[in-house]
């Protein structure tokens, strides 16, 4: 009798076991199922997206391209007085300036190569 009581009991934890495992997966599913349905009313709230021709155009001198220029750094300008400190305000809008001398530097024979390249440096 002890026997059959054991296996009855086995029997019975492995359906109840199995119940649970279902129960768990009808609540995940449910809650998959609310995260769509919010998502999607969520979605119903946004603007429409843009009609063609509410979408950007090339202005009318044609495309504009990168302008490229050379910078140097601009100083940061003293105080007046050791104690005095700079308020921001006080201090330019950019670290840095437009270069005067707009010419690129080129490579000059008998110079050293790139950066790392294992030269033997000016010659």
């Amino acid at each position: 009798m002890n026997v059959v009581s054991l296996e009855t009991l086995a029997v019975s934890q492995q359906q109840l076991n199995v119940f649970w495992a279902f129960i768990g997966g009808m609540v995940v599913a449910g809650a998959l199922i609310w995260a769509v349905r919010l998502g999607m009313a969520v979605r119903d709230r946004e603007p429409e997206p843009p009609r063609p021709e509410e979408h950007p155009h090339l202005p009318d001198g044609g495309p504009v391209y990168e302008e490229r220029e050379i910078r140097e750094p601009e100083e940061v300008p003293r105080a007046i007085q050791e104690s005095e400190r700079l308020m921001p305000h006080q201090l330019r809008h950019c670290a840095s300036k437009r270069c005067g001398n707009q010419q690129r530097k080129r490579w000059s024979p008998g110079s050293s190569g790139a950066f790392g390249s294992g030269g033997p440096g000016h010659v």
